[in-house]
């Protein structure tokens, strides 16, 4: 048990609560139809982490935040803007924005020195979801101990803690949320602040994808915010079940794919382990093809 808290126990969180806070997030997405808008402010919140790591040295904190807030707010604005000023379609304009973003952020990685604290491409696309270690952990008793809890990866209080921003916020906007991923424009005709609405959503998205892309890196995070989200809406037409859904097979899937990341390769004769992230990806993959052949099923 001790070995499993020091080794496991931090990643294993870190990837249950990064895929119930994007599956959560990701419902909203794919009942309004702009799952691709996830990738983009997920891509697009980069510039403003590394800005945020430049002020302040660190790769963590209110800051870097703040930083990939604005990020994400600029490239929603700017994706709104080309849509109004171009004839792009909704898809176009978000792929040329926040692949403009994402490039920006690269170079600003090399320009500030970023890759010196390990904020580097590898980090930012894949993680380090197996470096969350917690070395101080010894038993259950462990758990309990609020010293030892306070040594615990900061990543696992960062993710924890903008998960339950996320669902409260969530939680208090229950019915507007719905209306809006249903009937925007009746939302609006009742007075229901639309746009606000709208930035509020997209802070949560920005959050999320800070508070993740160290331990489970952007590419997770955008199957975390699709996948799980996908799959609930091929097998349910309820919004409860939906959100809720979302968020439990996001964790469920984060889990099990961390899980088998390593016993998977050995029972098939592997003499190494794979990568916690990709088994995740994979998994929630396998996972939206089970959920549409059920679906079938279901419907016949």
């Amino acid at each position: 048990m001790t070995a499993f808290l020091q080794l496991d126990f931090a990643p294993l969180l870190a990837a249950m609560l990064a895929g119930a806070t994007c599956g959560l997030l990701g419902s909203f997405l794919v009942l309004r139809r702009e799952s691709l808008l996830g990738d983009a402010i997920t891509h697009a919140v980069l510039p403003g982490i590394v800005l945020g790591f430049f002020v302040t040295g660190a790769r963590s904190g209110l800051p870097v935040l703040l930083g990939a807030a604005v990020a994400a707010l600029l490239a929603a604005a700017a994706i709104t803007h080309l849509r109004r000023m171009t004839r792009l379609e909704g898809g176009a304009a978000t792929g040329i924005v926040f692949t403009g973003f994402f490039a920006a952020g690269l170079v600003l990685l090399d320009v500030t020195g970023a890759h010196s604290v390990d904020l580097d491409v590898d980090c930012v696309l894949f993680g380090q979801m197996e470096t969350l270690l917690w070395p101080q952990a010894e038993g259950l008793a462990s758990l309990f101990d609020a010293t030892a809890l306070a040594s615990l990866p900061h990543a696992v209080f960062m993710l924890a803690g903008v998960g339950l921003a996320v669902a409260a916020a969530v939680a208090a906007l229950w019915r507007p949320l719905k209306l809006l991923c249903f009937d925007a424009a009746y939302a609006q005709s009742i007075g229901l602040p639309v746009r606000l609405l709208d930035i509020a959503l997209n802070l949560m998205l920005a959050a999320a994808a800070v508070a993740a892309f160290e331990a489970v890196g952007s590419i997770l995070v955008v199957a975390l915010l699709v996948a799980p989200a996908a799959a609930m809406r091929l097998i349910t037409n309820r919004y409860n079940s939906q959100l809720l859904g979302g968020a439990g097979l996001g964790a469920g899937v984060a889990a099990l794919g961390y899980a088998l990341a390593g016993p998977l390769p050995a029972a098939l004769g592997s003499a190494h382990a794979v990568n916690a992230a990709g088994a995740i990806g994979v998994l929630a993959g396998l996972m939206v093809a089970a959920a549409a052949l059920a679906g079938r099923w279901r419907r016949a």
